[in-house]
């Protein structure tokens, strides 16, 4: 009876609890642009906003588009983190690399230390890529859930 009662017990604790999860992204954008010209921030907003509040269905028969202004989407509470770029007049800084590094690695260790688990990762680069390859970004996008 007692090895019932052990195996029902824990049969029942190895049963996930379900439970709302809250996801939240914060997006570190760094400047590819020669010459220090470029802009490089951490992102965060402070503020929600429902998807669905700027959603529209595009159906065959009838285009239903969202009355909402393309205005009211902007969030206007957020954070940003100054970052250094990644290139200044002499070329390509590793200093200014590692510095980001450092803040962006006390950024992740703050969230992590108020309850927040670091999901995944997901970063991309964009540039001109033309003739003379002025302008670029390398963004990353951090996603954290509880």
């Amino acid at each position: 009876m007692k090895k019932i009662l052990f195996f029902a017990f824990l049969s029942l604790a190895a049963i996930p609890v379900a439970s709302a999860q809250q996801f939240k992204v914060i997006t570190c954008v760094e400047s590819i642009v020669p010459n220090g010209l470029g802009r490089s921030r951490i992102v965060n907003s402070l503020e929600d906003k429902d998807y669905k509040e700027y959603t529209s269905v595009q159906t065959d028969e009838d285009n239903t588009r969202n009355k909402s202004d393309r205005g009211d989407i902007r969030v206007k509470n957020f954070e940003e983190t100054k970052l250094l770029n990644f290139y200044n007049l002499g070329g390509i800084r590793f200093q200014n690399i590692a510095a980001n590094d450092a803040l962006i690695t006390s950024m992740i260790n703050t969230m992590v230390s108020e309850g927040w688990e670091l999901a995944f990762v997901s970063s991309a680069v964009e540039s001109e890529g033309g003739k003379g390859d002025g302008q670029g970004i390398f963004i990353t996008r951090f996603f954290f859930k509880k």
